[in-house]
């Protein structure tokens, strides 16, 4: 199967489609996604020792911030090159693009972009924990993308490590429909190997080996035989919905090869209908040769997966297909800023041969950018390359005028992809540089750190004078605040971190604006009435055109309803976007001679700003879901604490020695969290926290909050 070579591919290639994976490590913070990684990279060759995370050594954990905290801040690509022992690809050479993904809510927008642009995943999991919030947002937006994905339960040498545990959390916390393809043999110390359920054979690691490069297959322990075949029954069972082969066999009572259930989990894999889990310990070296072959017999090459769709300038649907002899098309997923050689942007080609020189369009900005370099990425070291070709993931440099989502294409291919989308910043502060010198450099800073990051903006605030910015969270603040300082040198105070309210509509009503000036020659003349009244929450603006009989001319609607959205960025409450509203634009009035653009601008601003009055508003505020595991005898003070910052507790799940608390809390009361939870279980508890919804302010808080709390601009 795998020897045939698709006439997509360009004979100048060194690894066919059909022998390459883009890939995602992704997961919950502190779940070892980095050193699986790191791991990754050691069995493939790409390093020869292996860098540990809390030693400040990771090969993808470059930035200073994240080898000092210990964590993913940034993701980094990095390419390597593995040969599977056994499947169909046995013996052949596979080249994995790897982008190792951060695992902090604050950063999710890495992980956003870098899923927009993978053809597979691998989700890791704690064999402690299993589940974890942060793993629910990372499955969600891997369902968005329709990212097929195998799960790594890592940590199987951890105290309290349950194999079969976590798999049953993938499927009742995130509806998985996932299974062992192998089953652990021993866990926590006694951890030694893996059983292989599809082949039958027992992987014990040779244990004077530290690398875990040294291991024996061996057949089944005997104390296992029965829990082996009851999990492979279970995993055959599985297969036969995806698979006629396997479930004409299956239901004959014959016997499955092992080629026909290997076949089975990728076509189910890649259907998105299945995820098969690999239990292992990164750490100590254990089952992350498997999880590579996993990766090459069951995640798709370029070529398994449906073309990528994207629209003409007509908006009509257009399909891009992985072929190297096809016009150019990618798409621009990140962008880094780099002291050696400035802009680059990291490009995920789809269609087409990319080689240095070569002059691509824009469709976003109607210009032709040049390519003056190609690197292949390995973290922040580059390797220079003269042509890049299909289903690639590489860094161009060169281009200008290209922000994260940018269509990049053949000026001959009228095509634009749709980009990655981003959540809405929730927290903001003001940043003050301490010297005239600081604002030169804050400013140039603070406009290339947006550039590559979509989450994080840059507003100044036209009542203070003080530059905002808003981001993800508090840590994600810190982070920017920490990169002015290192790498633009500037010296600056920030104020205390602000909160990003909304308002919304809890009635209906009606309302018109007005907007006459006369001024001794032609004066202005506009006039608005409207309908408003509240939608679901999540379903955001919608505006209608209902006017009949020309009361308003339809050169004047236009200007009219971008009033209104203009209005809804700042609310009538404490100036906060308005969110989640319906308005209905049904009559009006013009003058022949005075109405205008502008007028009517202003009196569908006018209109708007009436309406919110009469429709009961309210203010909206961020709330987080927190999950704190703590040792049972700090669970109540856990819980008291969570009370007094109005929590409300959703579930307490006991675990053996432990306890998880999952509770709703508004993100205000959470500011110091990490310091407090700390005193309260003398450094034992730990917590992780994700957005959840907006709920309405208490009423007596409101006008507290009015008073006291700056106004985060609107996301523009």
């Amino acid at each position: 199967m795998s020897s045939v070579v698709s006439s997509a591919n360009s004979p100048k290639r060194k690894f066919p489609l059909e022998h390459t994976r883009n890939i995602g490590i992704a997961a919950h913070i502190d779940a070892g996604k980095t050193t699986t990684t790191e791991r990754i990279l050691y069995y493939t060759g790409v390093v020869h020792k292996i860098g540990e995370v809390h030693h400040g050594a990771a090969v993808t954990d470059w930035m200073e911030q994240e080898r000092e905290r210990g964590i993913t801040i940034t993701s980094a690509a990095i390419s390597c090159e593995w040969t599977n022992a056994s499947g169909d690809y046995a013996d052949l050479k596979h080249r994995i693009n790897i982008i190792d993904t951060p695992g902090h809510v604050d950063f999710t927008a890495e992980v956003e972009r870098s899923l927009r642009v993978l053809d597979g995943a691998v989700a890791v999991f704690c064999a402690v924990a299993g589940v974890q919030p942060q793993s629910e947002t990372v499955w969600r937006q891997m369902d968005k993308y329709h990212v097929p994905r195998i799960a790594f339960v890592n940590k199987m040498d951890r105290t309290g490590a349950d194999f079969l545990a976590a798999v049953e959390t993938m499927r009742t916390r995130l509806k998985a429909n996932a299974h062992p393809l192998y089953l652990p043999i021993g866990a926590e110390e006694g951890f030694k190997g893996l059983i292989d359920l599809i082949s039958e054979e027992a992987i014990v690691y040779d244990e004077s080996d530290i690398s875990g490069v040294k291991f024996d297959s061996l057949p089944i322990p005997a104390e296992q035989a029965e829990a082996v075949a009851k999990h492979r029954e279970s995993l055959i069972a599985a297969l036969a919905d995806f698979d006629e082969t396997v479930a004409d066999k299956y239901l004959g009572g014959e016997t499955l090869s092992v080629d026909e259930l290997r076949r089975a989990v990728r076509k189910a894999t890649i259907g998105l209908g299945f995820v098969g889990v690999i239990p292992g310990s990164a750490f100590k070296n254990k089952g992350v040769q498997r999880v590579l072959e996993c990766v090459v017999n069951y995640l798709p090459s370029p070529l398994d997966l449906p073309p990528m769709r994207g629209e003409n300038e007509r908006g009509e649907p257009v399909e891009i297909v992985a072929d190297d002899n096809r016009p150019v098309a990618g798409l621009a997923f990140k962008l880094m800023a780099d002291s050696f050689v400035g802009k680059l942007v990291f490009f995920r080609i789809y269609s087409g041969t990319l080689s240095k020189g070569a002059a691509l369009y824009n469709p976003r900005t109607g210009k032709t950018e040049r390519i003056s370099r190609l690197l292949m990425m390995k973290a922040n070291a580059r390797d220079d390359i003269e042509t890049a070709f299909a289903g690639d993931i590489c860094a161009i440099v060169g281009v200008r005028d290209v922000v994260t989502g940018d269509t990049i294409r053949s000026a001959d291919f009228d095509v634009r992809l749709e980009p990655p989308t981003f959540p809405e910043p929730v927290i903001s502060m003001s940043i003050e540089p301490k010297t005239s010198a600081d604002q030169e450099r804050m400013s140039t800073g603070l406009q290339r750190l947006a550039e590559e990051d979509p989450t994080f903006l840059v507003k100044t605030n036209e009542e203070t004078g003080q530059t905002l910015i808003a981001g993800m969270g508090e840590l994600h603040l810190e982070i920017i605040r920490d990169r002015l300082f290192r790498e633009f040198k500037v010296s600056a105070e920030s104020g205390r971190p602000q909160i990003a309210y909304r308002e919304t509509i809890t009635g209906s009503s009606q309302a018109e604006g007005k907007f006459i000036r006369q001024s001794g020659g032609r004066g202005q003349y506009g006039h608005a009435m409207i309908r408003l009244e509240p939608q679901e929450a999540g379903k955001g603006i919608e505006v209608v055109n209902a006017v009949v009989g020309g009361a308003i001319p339809k050169e004047f609607i236009k200007p009219t309803i971008d009033g209104i959205y203009e209005a809804a960025n700042n609310g009538v409450i404490a100036g906060y976007p308005v969110v989640d509203f319906k308005v209905t634009l049904y009559d009006g009035s013009f003058h022949d001679v005075d109405s205008s653009e502008m007028a009517f601008k202003m009196a569908g601003i006018f209109a708007l700003k009436e309406a919110m009055k009469l429709a009961k508003p309210v203010l909206l505020e961020p709330i987080m879901k927190v999950e704190i595991e703590t040792p049972d005898e700090y669970q109540g003070d856990i819980m008291g604490d969570l009370n007094r910052r109005r929590g409300q507790i959703q579930s307490m799940t006991p675990k053996i020695g432990f306890c998880v608390v999952s509770a709703h809390v508004p993100l205000v009361e959470m500011f110091g969290y990490s310091t407090d939870v700390r005193s309260l279980s003398k450094g034992r508890a730990s917590y992780s926290m994700t957005p959840s919804h907006f709920e309405p302010v208490p009423t007596n808080i409101v006008n507290t909050i009015v008073e006291t709390t700056e106004r985060v601009p609107a996301r523009t």
